[in-house]
């Protein structure tokens, strides 16, 4: 089997600081990205509407129910919800690495940056099987667990790099590698089991 028939369809990459990152901005991290991550959280939801004296859920974020219900009964993926998905994962993403210091640019709402994030456009008829999208989190579950203690050991990597670039201005290659590894690899199981946009099951891997 070559390594064209091993690739994933869902990538991450970012790329590595090779310089000295801004270390104020290293510093005071938590604060400095206040603003965008209200933006993000206003635009993912949940979010409370006001009406007629009484609080109801709203929220934008990813369509999962509607999109299961699209593939069940009609086998559609709308494009323009496959744009929304994929542009807000991106910004998702720009977020998160902002915020894991892997980058010191602040997050853009629009621009690509150096966080690179692509998902396949899928063919719903071709592509994809219209009863999987109901078991696909089950199918997930040893993802998701193996996950969970990744997700603990990133955080802890990220606050020895925090330390690291206070000292020395760079962000060490093996922590940058691995955190970018652990992002990938949760990205990858939402692109399968969330956004519905391939049926290819997640390698179980932190490398492309």
């Amino acid at each position: 089997m070559t390594d064209a028939d091993w690739e994933y369809p869902v990538a991450l990459d970012v790329e590595y600081p090779d310089r000295e990152l801004d270390r104020l901005t290293t510093l005071l991290r938590p604060l400095v990205a206040v603003p965008i991550v209200i933006i993000l959280s206003l635009v993912s939801g949940p979010a409370l509407r006001s009406e007629a004296r009484h609080l109801h859920p709203a929220a934008g974020g990813i369509p999962f129910a509607a999109t299961v219900l699209m593939l069940l009964f009609r086998q559609k993926y709308p494009r323009w919800w496959y744009d929304w998905n994929l542009e807000l994962s991106r910004f998702t993403a720009r977020v998160a690495a902002y915020l894991a210091l892997l980058r010191d640019e602040y997050p853009s709402t629009d621009m690509e940056q150096a966080v690179h994030l692509d998902l396949p456009y899928p063919d719903a008829r071709r592509d994809l099987n219209r009863w999987l999208p109901i078991v696909k989190w089950l199918l997930a579950l040893p993802h998701w667990l193996l996950l969970a203690p990744l997700c603990v050991a990133a955080v802890a990597a990220v606050l020895v790099a925090w330390f690291t670039i206070l000292v020395t201005g760079r962000y060490p290659r093996a922590l940058f590698d691995f955190v970018v590894g652990v992002m990938r690899w949760w990205v990858r199981v939402v692109a399968y089991a969330i956004l519905l946009v391939t049926d290819r099951y997640p390698p179980f891997r932190l490398a492309p």
